[in-house]
């Protein structure tokens, strides 16, 4: 541990949890003591359950207060692209190619030259190949195992993924004929209302995420990772963004919408209602209280 880390732990000796938290030892610990820990070691001030005001706050009551079982569906992979095709078309879906329980049940001889595999239940599980001839197997099944062995509800106790079924699927490898990387729009939904949105971009290089509000103007703030220093224009298809993103989320406090625009045609991604898990620090800090602002809670009415 460098001077650095050591002035940090010292300045904040909940820190010491924050990096510790996964230890399977912790698992044990009651919803509310370990986000409070982890809160405060990460985020560097006490988690306010009782009058939550900042995003990062509100999103910690969501996890142990708004406990619809719809969520658990709609955080699965598999199961939320029927779920999305039923409200708003299978035009709107990527294709899915397979799905399996384990990685032995998979025939690559009958996926195509190009595909991703990714995983059900969690977020990161993910391994794209762009050519099946250098595809290395080995190296997808360690990741895929490792992920179907790991509950990712432990990690900041966001339930809805605790019962999710690990599974695996793969899907059509998606490629934009202009673009060398796909662009992540993700539209925050409050209440049922899209109030901001963010991009997530060059990933092959070091990621950038950047936030703007409905009229594609640039906000003046970073959460957690830089913005990008180069323009990003406004995606084609923002309004119908907004309009499935807004059907999507009917009845709910928050969540964030994702989506695809690829050759022009809009896909959905996924529905997160927990982004960065509540613990992604806001430069400058006022924002997480602006933002915070947006979220009507049961327990603030």
């Amino acid at each position: 541990m460098n001077y650095g880390s050591v002035k940090k732990v010292v300045k904040n000796p909940y820190k010491v949890f924050s990096v510790i938290s996964n230890w399977p030892i912790f698992r044990c610990l009651p919803d509310t003591i370990f986000l409070k820990l982890k809160f405060r070691g990460t985020l560097g001030y006490p988690l306010n359950l009782k009058s939550p005001k900042t995003f990062n706050e509100k999103l910690q009551w969501l996890k142990l207060y708004d406990r619809n079982p719809l969520y658990t569906m709609l955080v699965d992979k598999y199961k939320v692209k029927r779920y999305v095709a039923n409200i708003i078309g299978d035009e709107y879906i990527i294709p899915t190619l397979g799905v399996w329980d384990s990685f032995d049940e998979i025939n690559f001889e009958k996926l195509p030259n190009q595909f991703v595999l990714k995983c059900t239940h969690d977020s990161g599980g993910l391994v794209i190949c762009k050519n099946k001839q250098k595809f290395n197997i080995a190296k997808a099944r360690r990741i895929i195992t490792k992920s179907l062995h790991t509950n990712y509800f432990y990690n900041g106790r966001e339930w809805p993924y605790k019962n999710v079924k690990p599974r695996i699927i793969a899907e059509k490898y998606m490629q934009d004929e202009e673009e060398k990387d796909l662009k992540d729009y993700k539209i925050m939904c409050f209440n049922g209302k899209v109030r901001m949105s963010f991009v997530c971009s060059e990933r092959s290089n070091k990621l950038k995420v950047t936030f703007f509000d409905n009229n594609w103007r640039k906000l003046p703030f970073q959460r957690h990772y830089p913005t990008s220093d180069t323009d990003i224009p406004k995606p084609h298809n923002f309004s119908k963004m907004v309009e499935l993103a807004e059907v999507l989320s009917k009845n709910i406090p928050f969540v964030r919408v994702d989506f695809y625009e690829i050759n022009g045609k809009l896909y959905f991604g996924e529905m997160t209602f927990f982004p960065g898990g509540g613990f992604e620090e806001f430069t400058p800090s006022k924002w997480d209280k602006k933002i915070g602002d947006l979220i009507t809670l049961s327990c603030n009415q």
